[in-house]
């Protein structure tokens, strides 16, 4: 009897360890998570405890299944820790394709390293690593640790996906708090939550199931239309034995401004200096062109992220001795020399090239960078202190047209960056082109490059010549091209503009069809390809940014050539932009003319595919041929 009953227990556990063993069979992933996926969650637990203002712990655990090569990248454990954190309890584990276990790793097989990046001279995040390796797919990748924090500003956010080309079977997190803590959410419009209240704790849950891949549509606004998402934001906070309140934009902007309190001293001998430097200047204006100046020539950008240094300025009067400081330092250090030259400013939150701060959101995960703000009875002036090259004023494409938080003496305020529009964004190029009668052609190009453009091609101007040299001949687009002479320059340092000159040879401008020569008319400016139409798209999608671009090319022909057909000229115009194309002759020249300008905006999915006929017909002028004979 005791026999039957130990095989019996025997053949129980062997169940048990079979079903543990086959949980992450990848042959049991619906096939609707397969489709467009690298890889699929199988599992992800998040539960967060907020025991108070400056604590809480998160206990995290995923399993992840890697169908392809392609899905590696998600074959990795990596998380980052501080002086204000620990993780602790890591556990990982590797899966064949019919869920058994091939291996549990060890402490000694996580990699623990600074976070220190090549601009950052002072940070104290470190970061834990651990890379997956398989020679064989599918597979699965098991995590999980807990994680202690003692210092909080922010609290852990939740999304249904993890990214494009990543399924989710199943997803959940718990937040938990303890009463009297004051907390905020912003969900997804889908996003369903259920709550419990036990033993002065009030708990907070979310799950996802059967989530499938999401491509990354061109031009699309975001992975968070597809998923269902949650962010949560505390009233209270304690951190580096700072306390403060975030529950708006008001009193977030109030802790900054009381962290900054007295860092905008210069010692002495700086403020000499300055009086010295503006003591010709004759307008508020031509005062802060001339510390501007000073700033970009004196000081360099590093990054500082330690402890509450990560939110609070180095001293001016540190800047002042070392000549280095980050965005908040370079940007509070300007706001000191303007103050001595008794000009007024603001220091300015921003998320720069990320979503604008959400005006009934205020947390402190939505700003990257600092900038600073000059305002006027008429305008306000922004300045980038952290460029050594943008002209005052100019602040950057991602710095513009959005919500920012101007820190002032009685909390923050929300203020927007100018808009740089179409007529700002421009590119304005004249080409001259003479045709000989052998085919060889010589082209001289003019082009002059303002605000959005003017940084596209910022990198040219501070290149080495043999560089530019280089990029220039792979602009070129013929084989052949014989490269005469390139050159950049920005002639105005005070405004953000680029002139172009480049000229070169080539004798592939024309190709040959029985007796007839054929001239794409636009060489210069030209739209090469057409995306493709989509089916049923699913995202919002947005044009990059506002732009125009005017060209002009006038061709000369040699005496052994006349023109025998010539293009009509072409309009369109549509609420993604417009565009015209016209061809005229004069003598034994061609003038063709090319204007398109583009808005962006947000455009909803349906209109995709009407945008991609808009950008064919584009495509299909900007391919038109003149026709040419020998005389």
């Amino acid at each position: 009897m005791k026999k039957q009953i130990y095989l019996a227990s025997l053949l129980v556990l062997g169940l048990i360890s079979a079903k543990a063993q086959n949980i992450y069979d990848a042959s049991k992933i619906p096939e609707q998570l397969r489709q467009d996926a690298v890889a699929v969650v199988r599992n992800e637990e998040q539960v967060y405890d907020y025991k108070n203002p400056g604590s809480g712990t998160i206990k995290y655990k995923t399993a992840i299944t890697i169908l392809s090569k392609a899905g590696d990248g998600y074959a990795e454990f990596a998380e980052v820790y501080d002086r204000f954190s620990n993780l602790y309890g890591i556990k990982a584990a590797l899966y064949d394709a019919n869920g058994k276990k091939v291996k549990d790793y060890k402490s000694s097989d996580f990699k623990d390293e600074s976070l220190i990046s090549s601009y950052t001279i002072f940070q104290d995040d470190r970061i834990k690593t651990l890379t997956f390796s398989s020679t064989t797919y599918p597979y699965t990748i098991e995590y999980s640790y807990t994680q202690d924090f003692n210092g909080i500003l922010t609290l852990p956010s939740w999304r249904s996906l993890k990214g494009y080309h990543i399924s989710t079977e199943k997803s959940s997190y718990t937040f938990q708090k303890t009463s009297g803590l004051n907390v905020r959410f912003l969900g997804s419009s889908d996003l369903k939550t259920d709550s419990t209240s036990v033993n002065g704790k009030t708990s907070y849950s979310w799950v996802a199931a059967n989530a499938p891949a999401a491509i990354k549509e061109p031009l699309s606004t975001g992975l968070e239309q597809l998923a269902t998402w949650v962010k949560i934001a505390p009233n209270q906070f304690e951190f580096d034995s700072s306390k403060g309140d975030l529950s708006s934009w008001n009193t977030i902007g109030a802790w900054i401004s009381k962290l900054n309190e007295n860092g905008d001293a210069l010692p002495p001998v700086k403020k000499l200096l300055v009086q010295d430097l503006i003591k010709d200047a004759k307008t508020d204006k031509e005062k802060m062109q001339i510390l501007y100046h000073h700033l970009q020539q004196n000081t360099r950008y590093v990054s500082v992220q330690l402890g509450i240094g990560g939110f609070k300025p180095i001293l001016a009067e540190k800047v002042a001795q070392v000549n280095y400081g980050d965005c908040k330092a370079l940007s509070n250090y300007m706001k000191a020399l303007l103050k001595e030259a008794g000009i007024k400013s603001n220091l300015i939150v921003i998320g720069s090239g990320i979503p604008e701060l959400n005006k009934s959101f205020s947390s402190m995960g939505q700003a990257n960078h600092m900038i600073l703000a000059v305002p006027s009875a008429k305008d306000t002036t922004f300045l980038e202190c952290t460029s050594q090259n943008y002209p005052m004023g100019y602040i950057g494409y991602d710095n513009s047209d959005r919500n920012v938080l101007m820190v002032t003496e009685n909390g923050g305020q929300l203020i927007r960056t100018p808009k740089y529009r179409s007529t700002d964004n421009y590119q304005v190029r004249k080409t001259s082109i003479q045709l000989a009668e052998d085919g060889l052609a010589t082209v001289t190009i003019k082009s002059n490059y303002g605000s959005a453009q003017y940084e596209d091609n910022l990198s040219n101007l501070l290149s080495e010549p043999t560089e530019v040299r280089k990029i220039a001949v792979q602009s070129i687009g013929f084989a052949d091209a014989e490269l005469q002479q390139v050159k950049f320059e920005q002639t105005d340092k005070k405004v953000p503009v680029i002139n172009e000159e480049i000229s070169y040879k080539t004798r592939q401008l024309l190709s040959k069809g029985a007796d007839k020569l054929f001239l794409t008319i636009n060489q210069i400016n030209r739209k090469e390809t057409v995306p493709e139409k989509i089916t049923n798209r699913k995202t919002n999608f947005s044009i990059p940014f506002d732009y125009a671009d005017d060209d002009e090319i006038i061709y000369t022909l040699p005496k052994g050539l006349s023109l025998e057909f010539i293009p009509k000229d072409v309009k369109l115009t549509s609420e993604f932009g417009e565009y015209s194309a016209s061809f005229s002759t004069q003598g034994n020249t061609i003038v063709y003319k090319r204007t398109q300008i583009m808005n962006a905006k947000v455009f909803p999915a349906e209109k995709y595919n009407e945008y991609v006929d808009f950008y064919k017909k584009i495509y299909q002028a900007d391919k038109l041929k003149a026709v040419l004979t020998k005389i």
